[in-house]
């Protein structure tokens, strides 16, 4: 029987107030990735698997679908996890039974329509309970027929994902038409990688086009890498410290990664971090070193519309280095877990930081400063990457007061513990 003591949180802390060390030596045994540990849930699910995959993220966004899987009671509340809301809305779609969907208060504000219309489109039965085109949703599940989609490439990739995980278990298979300017292509590209894993014909037929045959899942053990996400953050802080001879070392992460935030490392490359293999064999967990090579690019430019949960990291870091930045690809950040883009432009103030935006898809800083405000602390706006991406300014600011921490259980419930066992004060 499934042991769910590790998802068990403690009552959330109001603030954190962050110490940083002057010189960095740790190995940091990352969480598994939340995008692989969600696919592979649901994917195991479809297949009738009996044996869960091995290596679980135990962050919050995982721990409520395996908690939905398990239990499968007539209402499920996934709380803050879009991944969640968007992949269980297609499982439950071809699953039988009847089931509500639900979640917190943002959750009831984040759009859900463009995915329940496709799944309409094929044969799904969804009801919307509140407002229409969001959550709550009321599912009955039953064997689809399947077909020809089309969908705009330009919304989240979790949709297009959503669907393509259910097109093995569809009559006639999907054939999924992605109309415009394609996002998130990685996640996209994760998620086909993931379903050939477990025995599926799914791939781009054409620049425009995905083919999944009507072929069902085939049930394996699955070994889930580590988290390039959450390696992002310990770039991040090693990119800020002052001290050329810090090093840390960051566990199961593999080379070739599948991963879209596995551009990390290049970005921060840029920014003066060196990357180094044990071993150059892709697919293979091992240990990365993270050390500085004092080469930084005099302004970074980005287009972020394949990693956009980076921008966060990004933004906060570049402005610590005092290096002028233009990222585009951002037009996802505004219906993440809050309006990253407004939360972003307000906190980066409060650090004495004047970032800009353009048409809510762009932000950029080129230099300008304003008074710091930091008596409040950095709020955190339930948005996981907000509390993640800031916590590595306390390098430059000792003192830096994080409210709200616990948020980070999202993705990376032990963040907080690794800073301290990283010499971090958090108190």
């Amino acid at each position: 029987m499934l042991n769910f003591a590790p998802y068990i949180r403690q009552k959330s802390m109001k603030q954190y107030r962050l110490t940083a060390p002057r010189r960095l030596d740790m190995t940091v045994d990352l969480p598994a990735s939340k995008s692989i540990s969600n696919r592979a849930l649901i994917i195991h699910a479809l297949s009738g698997g009996s044996t869960l995959p091995e290596n679980l993220s135990d962050c919050d966004d995982t721990s409520v679908i395996i908690d939905a899987l398990r239990t499968m009671p007539e209402e499920i509340n996934i709380k803050a996890a879009g991944t969640a809301m968007r992949f269980m809305t297609a499982y439950l779609s071809v699953t039988p039974g009847t089931h509500i969907l639900t979640g917190t208060e943002r959750m009831k504000h984040r759009p859900i329509g463009i995915l329940v219309d496709a799944l309409r489109t094929l044969g799904a039965n969804i009801e919307y309970i509140g407002e229409e085109g969001y959550p709550p949703i009321r599912i009955t599940g039953s064997t689809l027929k399947g077909g020809l989609l089309e969908i705009h490439g330009n919304v989240s990739s979790q949709y297009i994902s959503a669907l393509l995980m259910i097109g093995p278990m569809l009559k006639d298979g999907l054939t999924l038409r992605l109309l415009d300017h394609i996002i998130s292509r990685p996640y996209i590209d994760l998620t086909l990688w993931m379903m050939g894993e477990f025995g599926a014909e799914a791939e781009w037929t054409s620049a425009d086009t995905i083919t999944v045959s009507p072929k069902p899942y085939k049930s394996r053990d699955y070994f889930i890498e580590n988290d390039w996400s959450g390696a992002s953050y310990w770039y991040e802080i090693l990119a800020l410290n002052d001290d050329p001879e810090s090093e840390i070392r960051l566990t199961g992460l593999m080379d070739g990664s599948k991963q879209g935030d596995s551009i990390t490392r290049y970005i921060f490359s840029l920014l003066g971090v060196k990357t180094k293999l044990q071993s150059k064999k892709a697919g293979i967990p091992q240990t990365i070193t993270l050390k500085k090579n004092g080469h930084c690019v005099p302004k970074l430019e980005y287009d972020f519309v394949n990693c956009p949960d980076l921008a966060q990291t990004f933004v906060v870091a570049c402005a610590a280095m005092n290096i002028p930045f233009h990222f585009t690809g951002l037009s996802t950040l505004k219906i993440k877990e809050t309006d990253r883009i407004e939360a972003l432009k307000t906190e980066m103030r409060k650090l004495g930081y004047v970032v800009k935006d353009i048409d809510g898809s762009e932000l950029l800083w080129d230099g300008e400063r304003c008074e710091p405000s930091l008596e409040q602390g950095i709020d955190t706006y339930e948005d996981h990457r907000m509390a993640l991406a800031f916590a590595p300014y306390a390098m430059k600011h000792n003192g830096l007061v994080i409210n709200n921490p616990q948020v980070v259980t999202k993705s990376y419930p032990h963040y907080w513990d690794h800073l301290r066992q990283a010499g971090f004060k958090v108190e």
